[in-house]
């Protein structure tokens, strides 16, 4: 074979080889881009469409994202005193991703030993890797949490909470309300500002290692939380301090079913004080008895429509005299009853008052006289007046379940019924609407909104609201209110009202003494509701105090007795505190002691000082209101109350029966122990072994209790203190 052919023969074999390698080489770069396309796919469904996901779990297992708790706002009086706050303690968190290997059970004892609680269930969330984090408690306290730290358990977390905490323990209670164990509003206040006092939890990132710990030398993310708005109130907390001790002595010295009273400033509505006796304390309600804790923390001054009896007379005073229907100069007579329609309806005094112009009638509460001024309105022009003084209607501030009394439509009322609400009967008002109400009677004539909340402040400092008080309308003339503060000032003077006279000051007032009534809407016997209204100065009303006592059990049952001497301590109390000064000279006398004298002994010894005993029975006097000491206008009457065992064996240096409770908040456990040791009271305390500073009292500031009570106090550090 020749060169050429074997050339050709050697060229096709070269150009054969050539063809087979470019095919594997675009084989290969085929694969290659094959791959290189999944690989691109591949990146492509990692970062984008899985990618977040990814990376959300990644971060999951190495950080813990738990909730910043934010501060419940605070609850302040009108001069700034806290009345509800929030204390630091701690929540108690559970990774379960966290839990080391092995782990699950020594977690799940320890966490249900030390707080009570399932097993099961701990053990349960503990291997339970699809959840991020479990509460396992809430509002730990300091020395628990101490406890925990110790133990090192993994998986396990500790983070900063709140607790509410009420200062003044039972203070202004029914008011303010309590919160659930998550510091949600449930009652009260609490629970209709919810939405201002509940601020914005943040969060908190922290980088941990495969058992939960935090990484040492990396930082965290934190997202501040938003603190709650602070809510000022009305409330003075001294005022409301007198109130309450006031309350609590007419229930306990009456026997009564339940003590009632509110203070309110007649110029703009404001509420001062509120409360009804028995009570609770907020800061550990009696949760496991849902019907007693729905009793105790009812706000009956709001709630509970009830017949006024005689101290709505002063509306019908003030509707005749504004409507010209009557004068100071008109004249009434009382044989003891009225003939309406051919029934002849009674007076409280069945012997009759006889002849009298209309402040004797108003000095006697005298029934006959009110009716005839009811029918002499009539219908239509008496509800008027009703309806312009607000009865019928709720007053619209936050107020849980507010009733609107009961005012029978006009179209349904005789003339008979007619002249029963002239005298406070066939009608129901709430003990607000009356005070608002009475207020407008004796102010000048203007009608006021009662309203608790003057501002609320937001934690930036921002004024989210504030109260604008203005008159809602004129109801009578001024020249009208002035003859109904005068006339009622002489009830004081002469009349049914002489238990209020305070020395140095004109206060004008009235008495209640209504019947009440069984469920089929029978009249009770022996149940009343004794209540008394007062005013002062009488003059220039600043301070209106309206005190009920439902269902006495003694033996003198009237709106003077049972009421009225309650009204005169408040107001005595309040209007030198307030900077009102006397605005005359009384002739005074000083009460004698007449504790351990019989009634009558002792009455003849307050006769001798130009006072007169009022008393139930010829027994030994253990207590006596007022108190022994007191300066009292001559001719006041003391209130002498008889049958309590013991008294006659007290030795010859006797401890005081009572004494009043110190103001204890902010004072470490020692300086509180000497502040009660004092006055002969007992300290206990809340944890047992106490530390930072005093939170709350069982017992408010100011209270009277018997010598050698006990008082819980809580200890710990307040949001915010550092600690």
């Amino acid at each position: 074979m020749n060169k050429r052919t074997n050339g050709k023969i050697s060229g096709k074999l070269n150009l054969k080889r050539a063809s087979s390698q470019s095919k594997r080489i675009i084989a290969l770069e085929r694969v290659l881009i094959g791959l290189f396309a999944v690989i691109i796919c591949h990146i492509f469904y990692i970062s984008v469409i899985v990618g977040k996901s990814r990376v959300e779990t990644a971060v999951k297992q190495w950080t813990h994202e738990s909730a910043l708790a934010a501060s419940r706002g605070e609850i302040v009086d009108c001069n700034g005193k806290v009345i509800a706050t929030n204390g630091t303690v701690y929540k108690v968190v559970l990774w379960p991703k966290s839990v080391g290997k092995g782990d699950a059970d020594r977690v799940a004892n320890e966490l249900a030993s030390l707080f009570d609680l399932d097993y099961d269930t701990i053990y349960k969330r503990a291997t339970d890797k699809t959840r991020g984090e479990y509460t396992i408690k809430r509002q730990v306290d300091a020395a628990t949490i101490e406890k925990l730290r110790l133990l090192k358990l993994s998986g396990v977390g500790i983070l900063n909470d709140s607790k509410r905490y009420y200062p003044y323990g039972t203070l202004l209670s029914q008011v303010i309300g309590f919160t659930t164990r998550d510091n949600a509003g449930q009652s009260g206040l609490e629970l209709a500002l919810d939405k201002y006092l509940t601020g914005q939890d943040g969060k908190i990132i922290i980088e941990t290692d495969s058992r939960g710990n935090p990484l040492p030398y990396t930082g965290s993310y934190n997202e501040d939380p938003i603190n709650g708005s602070k809510v000022v109130l009305t409330i003075d907390q001294v005022i409301q301090s007198y109130l309450e001790n006031a309350l609590e002595e007419a229930l306990r010295v009456n026997n009564a079913k339940d003590a009632q009273g509110i203070i309110i400033d007649v110029n703009s509505g404001a509420i001062k004080a509120m409360s009804t006796k028995p009570d609770y304390d907020p800061n550990d309600p009696p949760r496991s008895d849902l019907e007693l804790l729905a009793s105790l923390s009812r706000n009956r001054i709001v709630t509970d429509a009830y017949e006024p009896g005689s101290t709505f007379k002063i509306l019908t005073l003030a509707s005749a005299l504004d409507s010209g229907n009557v004068d100071l100069n008109s004249n009434f007579f009382c044989n003891g009853g009225y003939i309406v329609n051919g029934e002849r309806i009674k007076c409280w005094r069945h012997a009759g008052h006889g002849s009298q112009n209309l402040t004797t009638a108003t000095e006697n509460s005298c029934n006959c006289c009110f009716m005839q001024l009811a029918l002499r309105m009539g219908k239509e022009e008496f509800y008027d007046y009703l309806y312009a003084f607000g009865l019928g209607q709720k007053t619209g501030e936050f107020f849980d379940g507010e009733s609107s009394g009961i005012v029978t439509h006009e179209k349904y009322i005789t003339d008979n019924d007619l002249a029963r609400i002239g005298f406070g009967q066939s009608i129901a008002v709430t003990p607000i609407q009356l005070a608002a109400a009475i207020s407008a009677a004796v102010n000048g004539g203007y009608l006021y909104t009662p309203y608790i909340v003057q501002q609320i402040v937001a934690a930036d400092g921002t004024v989210i609201d504030e109260a604008n008080p203005s008159p809602v309308r004129q109801v009578i003339s001024s020249e009208a209110s002035q003859l109904v503060r005068q006339i009622l000032q002489s009830v004081v003077d002469n009349g049914t009202g002489r238990n209020c006279q305070i020395e140095g000051y004109f206060v004008g007032g009235k008495t209640g003494t209504a019947q009440k009534y069984d469920e089929y809407g029978r009249v009770s016997a022996g149940s009343y509701i004794c209540s008394f209204v007062g005013f002062a100065p009488a003059d220039d009303p600043q301070y209106l105090c309206l005190i009920l006592v439902d269902e006495p059990k003694v033996g003198q049952i009237f709106g003077s007795t049972v009421a009225a001497p309650f009204v005169r301590r408040v107001l005595s109390e309040i209007l030198p505190y307030s900077g009102i000064e006397p605005s005359h000279l009384s002739e005074t006398v000083v009460i004698p002691d007449v504790t351990g004298l019989t009634a009558n002994e002792a009455n003849k010894l307050l006769q001798e000082s130009g006072l007169e005993g009022i008393y139930e029975c010829d027994n030994v006097v253990t207590l006596q209101i007022p108190a022994a000491g007191q300066s009292v206008v001559k001719g006041s009457t003391v209130l002498l109350y008889t049958g309590y065992e013991g008294v006659n064996d007290l030795d010859d240096n006797p401890q005081p029966l009572m004494v009043k409770v110190p103001e204890l908040y902010g004072m470490t456990a020692v300086e509180a122990y000497n502040a009660l040791n004092a006055v002969g009271l007992i300290m206990a305390s809340d944890p047992e072994d106490p530390y930072g500073y005093v939170l709350s009292q069982d017992i408010p500031y100011n209270q009277e209790v018997e010598y050698g009570s006990t008082i819980t106090l809580t200890f710990g550090y307040p949001t915010g203190s550092g600690q």
